[in-house]
């Protein structure tokens, strides 16, 4: 056998041990991912859990809503609405439940949450992450695209694919399992984005993902709650959001007497 010969049979082994580990840790990771995903809420749980998420009171408009939840990897696993048909609710909603989703998802990590309406503040021109919501940009072909019929049912175009999207104000949160894990994220639209933030607090509540380890908040039963400390001069802390009616009392009642997250054992 010559040098050469030997040398490609080398390559040779070497490439094919490489494929071999390579596939190897895609399907690992294939199936971590999966088992993640099993722990996520099905379209029929999803829809009863927002339904009954909507009855309390919220503030807002009393308006039917949209949710959209992902997996760790931004895929789109469920959407679904509370309404009697698409048509219930506000149809650009579907679309914003979505972002919101994603962003909760893009930028919560395992050992800290952070909900949509903690970004609003830090996005604003000359604050420390502006520019973010221009990130990520929507999926327009996955957000848009088949048939609309399906929409908000559990074969909605999106499930399935990434749809992207950041946004910044009330309405979407990281889900945590019982073991503290970070397997994805909700969204939800359709209303005052102060309504927004409470239902989909409600929501995962109801859906027992809400193990969350820690927030920016500075209540340490609500980490990720929203905060209303914007005055003249901006946000206290840096996080905060903007009342969204008259009644910024009430607002703030409301959003303080949210159910405290669960606990990891």
């Amino acid at each position: 056998m010559t040098r050469k010969t030997v040398l490609a049979s080398l390559v040779g082994v070497a490439g094919l041990v490489a494929v071999v580990a390579t596939s190897s840790w895609r399907a690992d990771a294939s199936v971590g991912t999966e088992i993640r995903s099993s722990e996520l809420p099905t379209h029929a749980a999803l829809r009863a859990a927002l339904t009954e998420a909507r009855q309390v009171d919220n503030g807002g408009f009393d308006l039917d809503m949209w949710a959209t939840v992902v997996d760790r990897d931004g895929i789109v696993r469920a959407v679904g609405f509370t309404g009697g048909d698409r048509g219930a609710q506000w149809p650009g909603s579907r679309v914003i439940s979505a972002q919101k989703a994603n962003t909760a998802n893009a930028f919560s990590l395992p050992g800290l949450a952070l909900a949509t309406a903690n970004l609003f503040s830090a996005v604003q021109p000359g604050a420390s992450l502006f520019g973010l919501q221009f990130s990520n940009p929507v999926n327009t072909e996955v957000a848009y695209g088949g048939d609309a019929a399906r929409f908000g049912q559990a074969d909605d175009p999106m499930v399935g694919r990434r749809v992207g999207g950041v946004n910044v104000f009330g309405g979407g949160f990281g889900l945590y399992n019982a073991e503290g894990e970070l397997i994805g994220a909700i969204g939800v639209s359709g209303d005052s984005s102060c309504a927004d933030h409470n239902i989909a607090w409600r929501t995962r509540h109801l859906l027992e993902l809400d193990y969350v380890p820690a927030g920016v908040s500075g209540d340490a039963q609500r980490p990720d709650n929203i905060v209303f400390d914007i005055g003249p001069a901006g946000s206290a802390g840096g996080f905060g959001h903007p009342h969204c009616g008259s009644d910024a009392q009430n607002e703030s009642n409301i959003a303080g007497a949210l159910p405290p997250v669960r606990t990891k054992a």
